[in-house]
């Protein structure tokens, strides 16, 4: 379980999440040894503070979970979580230039974020339920030629998360050395150990610690 363990980013990102939730889950995050927590950059500094010295780093969503924001607000939420102690990005790609085939807009879009990232790794999350695998696929392949560190299934909000079928197509699509964080609806060890086994190396899943009790977390990412 100590091994699955580190696969987990502990996530807390619903709307009203407060300040004693976070520390909750960073408590839980340093009790079990995942490898990090996933919150909005608003609560960076919070976890940070907390998680000092366990070994558990933060994570923090840009442009989270719509993507829509302009590039430049999304580079500066990125600057600013790094400043606060995030480290790792999660930014939710353009997904409405995406649907339109506005492909330089989108490498655009993640240039900007990746460039403010500096050498803080960058995850780039899709929202797969809205996109076709055609889509995917390119956009897979247009993150490894920016050089993202991960391409992420899902929010975790939309109507649809991770799949073993997902994270295969998308394994496939990245070139060596990007890799897959299937996030939305792993909530059971069976599920967790099937996105692994597609291929995925990060799991984002605010049921980690049902995961690593054998059991099956409620929550909806």
């Amino acid at each position: 379980m100590t091994e699955l363990a580190q696969y987990i980013d502990h996530t807390l990102l619903k709307p009203e999440a407060t300040p004693s939730q976070v520390e909750q889950l960073c408590a839980e995050a340093a009790q079990y040894g995942f490898r990090t927590v996933c919150v909005n950059s608003g609560y960076v500094s919070l976890a940070a503070t907390c998680l000092a010295g366990t070994g558990v780093g933060v994570c923090s969503v840009v442009g989270f979970p719509l993507g829509a924001m302009s590039s430049a607000a999304k580079a500066f939420e990125a600057k600013t979580a790094i400043a606060d102690g995030a480290s790792e990005i999660d930014m939710v790609v353009a997904i409405g230039q995406v649907r339109a085939g506005h492909w330089g807009a989108v490498r655009d879009d993640l240039e900007t974020v990746f460039r403010a990232c500096g050498d803080v790794p960058l995850k780039v999350i899709f929202e797969t339920c809205l996109l076709e695998d055609e889509e995917i696929v390119r956009l897979c392949q247009l993150c490894s030629d920016v050089g993202v560190a991960f391409v992420k299934t899902s929010t975790g909000f939309g109507s649809a998360g991770a799949s073993p079928a997902l994270v295969k197509l998308m394994a496939a699509s990245v070139a060596e050395g990007v890799a897959v964080k299937a996030s939305g609806g792993v909530r059971d060890i069976r599920s967790a150990r099937e996105m692994i086994a597609a291929g995925a190396t990060r799991l984002g899943t605010s049921s980690g610690v049902a995961i690593l009790q054998g059991e099956s977390g409620c929550a909806e990412y």
